[in-house]
């Protein structure tokens, strides 16, 4: 297939691309900032700089790239900005699901999130409603405009240069001791086990899928197992703050119904490098 990556450096992109192009795939590839794009071809990938809020550049980027399929992966987390990953998911997306009209691509793959849905006793699948109004759900209704829309919801990512590793955002804060473990429910999915099933996904119906591993847990459950492997001190356990959510389990098994088998179905699996690497410093 001929892919146009919206979000070729970040955590996700820059593992896709030798896999896409592995796959015997051609990608054009996006970033912002010129700086990155030797970066993308170094990777394989033909680089496009443009800004995803350039809708008029980003219609011509499209029509250049003539893609059958636009891959979306933008994020906006690098200074943990929520509102700015909200405008993202909202109005790139919609200058995205434009410029595919506008280019007469059909078909769009969206990276979205688990933790989604209201509270309940059992594992949500994909024919449950998610909270409407949100960022999330605007983007997948402007994805779901084309003609065919694969919507990958992922579990919170963790491995090499996410938050849930040395460096990252929560490890830090484990490592001061600034997370409590509460009851709240985390669904976890490991970086290249997301990349993956991204891979995959190209070849599957259209449609949601949540690509999670086999156990939801609660903090309660994983933080000190990851303060353990960070050699971090036993976490505080505490209840939940008043009105925090208490998180969702997802089910991950229409995903693993089109052969997606995760390498590291438990947290518990995927944690274990960390341990290595403690000891090793």
């Amino acid at each position: 297939m001929r892919i146009f990556l919206a979000g070729g450096t970040g955590v996700i992109g820059t593992r896709l691309i030798p896999q896409l192009v592995a796959a015997g795939h051609e990608v054009t590839a996006t970033t912002r900032r010129p700086e990155r794009a030797e970066r993308l071809s170094l990777l394989g990938a033909r680089p496009a700089v443009i800004d995803v809020y350039d809708a008029e550049g980003l219609i011509e980027a499209v029509k250049q790239a003539k893609p059958d399929v636009i891959l979306h992966e933008l994020t906006d987390l690098s200074d943990y900005d929520i509102d700015a990953n909200s405008r993202l998911r909202r109005e790139g997306t919609a200058n995205l699901v434009a410029a595919a009209e506008e280019a007469g691509v059909s078909r769009i793959v969206v990276q979205s999130i688990t933790w989604v849905f209201p509270e309940g006793t059992t594992p949500a699948t994909e024919d449950d409603p998610i909270i409407p109004g949100t960022a999330v759900d605007v983007m997948e209704q402007l994805a779901g405009k084309l003609p065919h829309a694969t919507i990958l919801r992922y579990g919170m990512l963790y491995g090499p240069d996410t938050w849930y590793w040395r460096g990252g955002r929560t490890a830090d804060a484990v490592l001061a001791g600034a997370l409590p473990a509460t009851p709240a429910i985390t669904c976890f999915v490991q970086i290249e086990d997301a990349v993956a099933a991204t891979v995959s996904a190209l070849d599957w119906p259209d449609g949601i899928y949540h690509i999670v591993d086999d156990e939801p847990a609660p903090g309660t459950a994983w933080i000190p197992v990851f303060a353990e492997a960070l050699g971090a001190p036993a976490p505080a356990v505490e209840p939940l703050p008043e009105g925090k959510p208490a998180g969702r389990a997802v089910s991950n098994a229409k995903a693993r119904s089109r052969g997606w088998k995760p390498a590291y179905p438990s947290w518990r699996d995927g944690f274990a490098p960390l341990a290595q690497s403690h000891d090793e410093r």
